[in-house]
Formats: structure tokens, C-alpha cells, sequence
């Protein structure tokens, strides 16, 4: 389970199949948050690099999710 961090924004990541993942900012880090998954990824340093850890996360030939701030 995540420690409880205060969200400052959020992105939600969509795919062909739905959803598949958010990122969330908190001060300036970033978090990745992917569905059945418990535990927050990161912190990343930057809203990109935190987008290009969940797309990586989506596995090999993977497209890359649209992300839309929430």
C-alpha cells in the first residue's frame, strides 16, 4: 500500500482499451499509478519522464496512452 501523498494534479492515461494508468503530481514529483497495482510508482522528476514510465509499464508494443489532466 502508498503512503498517502497530497495530489496536486492529475493525468489519466487512455489507451485502445480504456484506461490504463495515472500520473500524479505532488510538490514537484511525479507518481504513476497503474490499475491492480497497490504501491505508487516513482517519484519521477519531470511530468515526461513520469509518462514514459507508465507507457514502459504497459509492456513491449505498447502504444502510447493519451494523457488528459483531470
Amino acid at each position: 500500500m502508498s503512503t498517502p501523498i497530497e495530489i496536486d494534479q492529475t493525468w489519466a492515461a487512455h489507451g485502445p482499451a480504456g484506461a490504463v494508468g495515472s500520473v500524479q503530481r505532488s510538490g514537484d514529483d511525479f507518481y504513476v499509478s497503474l490499475p491492480g497495482e497497490d504501491a505508487r510508482r516513482g517519484p519521477y522528476e519531470s511530468l515526461d519522464v513520469a509518462k514514459r514510465a507508465l507507457h514502459a509499464a504497459l509492456g513491449p508494443g505498447a502504444e502510447r496512452p493519451d494523457f488528459t489532466e483531470h
